[in-house]
């Protein structure tokens, strides 16, 4: 996919899974309707507080490297581990993820890598555009759940498409009422933007805007189902 043209998609509230894009605005979870919220950096205003400074020194002494994605067994049996450590729903794999059975990929995608002393304690799969960076995949050893490793691989990614001159990073989406994602907003809230997907336009975050949002997207989604009922 040309770099210019995943910006475009993720401008527009889509997103990578496996080989394809999609978007949603509402997400079932344990019988309960949810509204689903997109977020990117702007990276021009991204500060560090205390607390990206006090990661960024807690994990000085690990290597990083960055290099282009190739699925690798080491990257496997460290995604296994992560993924028995978990209490949430997450792919089997990260090939399952990532590739979904094809032998290629059309998105240009690297992984951020760090290690302690050789070993590979963490990973952080994303796609390049032109202009912009999306986080798709961060995971890590359990051994080393104190270090939070996957705030740090959210700060190398931004900090990389810093490097690269792009012009906003997204971490993938919040979900009203729904705390398990908001770690997304732990690089920099006061850069992050918010995507208003019933006017196609992003708004500066604040909870307030997302809570508006919420209340107009569960609203339209209880009237397109009311109109199915009627058609049906």
């Amino acid at each position: 996919m040309p770099g210019y043209a995943l910006d475009y998609y993720l401008s527009q509230g889509y997103y990578r899974m496996h080989q394809d894009l999609f978007t949603c605005r509402i997400l079932p979870i344990e019988g309960e309707l949810y509204s689903v919220h997109w977020l990117r950096l702007v990276l021009a205003n991204v500060r560090y507080g205390p607390e990206q400074r006090r990661l960024l020194r807690l994990n000085e002494r690990f290597s990083v490297t960055l290099r282009e994605f190739r699925l690798t067994q080491e990257l496997e049996e460290l995604y296994a581990a992560y993924r028995g450590s978990i209490t949430f729903d997450a792919p089997p794999t990260v090939e399952s993820f990532i590739l979904a059975g094809s032998d290629h990929n059309v998105f240009s995608t690297g992984v951020l890598e760090v290690r302690d002393d050789g070993r590979l304690i963490a990973a952080g799969i994303f796609d390049s555009g032109a202009r912009s960076l999306a986080g798709i995949m961060n995971f890590y050893h359990p051994d080393y759940r104190k270090y939070s490793l996957g705030k740090y691989l959210m700060l190398l990614k931004m900090e990389y498409a810093q490097r690269q001159h792009h012009d906003y990073y997204y971490p993938g989406y919040l979900v009203h009422n729904y705390p398990k994602f908001d770690y997304k907003l732990f690089a920099c809230r006061e850069a992050t933007e918010v995507f208003d997907a019933l006017n196609s336009c992003w708004m500066p975050f604040s909870w307030e805007v997302v809570a508006r949002q919420s209340a107009e997207l569960l609203a339209a989604w209880q009237d397109e189902d009311l109109t199915a009922d009627e058609q049906d």
